[in-house]
């Protein structure tokens, strides 16, 4: 009878299941128990994943990376949150920069730019240190003719501190590139999220995202390019965000 698995056919399809996806299944048993490799294996990934959520940015290295890489000035900035400790108990502090970095980014000439590229720690400075310069390098290509502010590397970043910078440097448009909360199968996954019109007091409702940047996920190239086709549909609405999505689809009904 179809669609009945029989016994013997059980190690043949937990095979053909496990290599479709990094999740956690057909585990088998010894006993009662998960066998000691599996176990073992989930302890590696958990702390792998812990690893990613406590280690600082070097941004210093970074910064020279992407400078290299894109061939633009980098500015290392720092948020509110004085250290990794700070920063997980304070969410608050994360989202806005301390006084320095303030100051420093007031004395730049403002724009107007079309675009601010902001890269944070977020919950995985390894997402960061693996996928940003990258991806940026893959962006950048699809994106002449823009008037692109000078970069910024922030340590102890959240979203929203996205919105300040992109305030101060005057552009239109910012895109946050944050290491995103470890799973067990990722810990270095990259998202990049993009706000029209950035200001402090912005919401999450009003911005857009793309996950799981990295090579197991979202390659750069497809990256890249979804970011750019967001860019110019908020570019052309004048928007982002819920609005944004609810046009698009007004627009494919169209």
């Amino acid at each position: 009878m179809s669609g009945i698995a029989y016994p013997e056919m059980l190690p043949t399809l937990a095979a053909r299941l496990r290599a479709l996806t990094p999740a956690r299944v057909a585990l088998g048993r010894t006993g009662v128990s998960q066998p000691t490799r599996e176990q073992l294996a989930f302890q590696r990934c958990h702390a792998q994943a812990r690893d990613a959520v406590h280690a600082r940015l070097e941004t210093a290295a970074l910064a020279a990376e992407m400078e290299a890489t894109t061939g633009r000035d980098v500015l290392r900035l720092h948020s509110a949150a004085a250290d990794r400790t700070c920063y997980l108990q304070r969410p608050d502090l994360g989202r806005a920069l301390d006084e320095p970095s303030r100051v420093r980014l007031s004395q730049l000439q403002p724009g107007p730019f079309d675009l601010a590229l902001i890269v944070a720690d977020g919950l995985s400075a390894l997402a960061v240190e693996r996928h940003a310069a990258p991806l940026l390098c893959e962006l950048l290509r699809r994106l002449e003719g823009w008037r692109i502010a000078p970069a910024c590397v922030v340590e102890q970043g959240r979203v929203a501190i996205g919105d300040e910078i992109g305030s101060l440097l005057g552009a239109e448009i910012a895109v946050v590139l944050i290491g995103e909360r470890p799973g067990l199968s990722s810990p270095d996954s990259l998202g990049a999220y993009i706000t029209w019109q950035p200001r402090p007091g912005r919401t999450d409702a009003e911005r857009n995202c793309i996950s799981n940047i990295r090579a197991e996920g979202l390659g750069y190239a497809d990256g890249a390019g979804q970011l750019a086709s967001l860019l110019a549909q908020a570019r052309r609405r004048k928007m982002t965000g819920v609005a944004l999505k609810l046009e698009s689809a007004r627009a494919l009904e169209g």
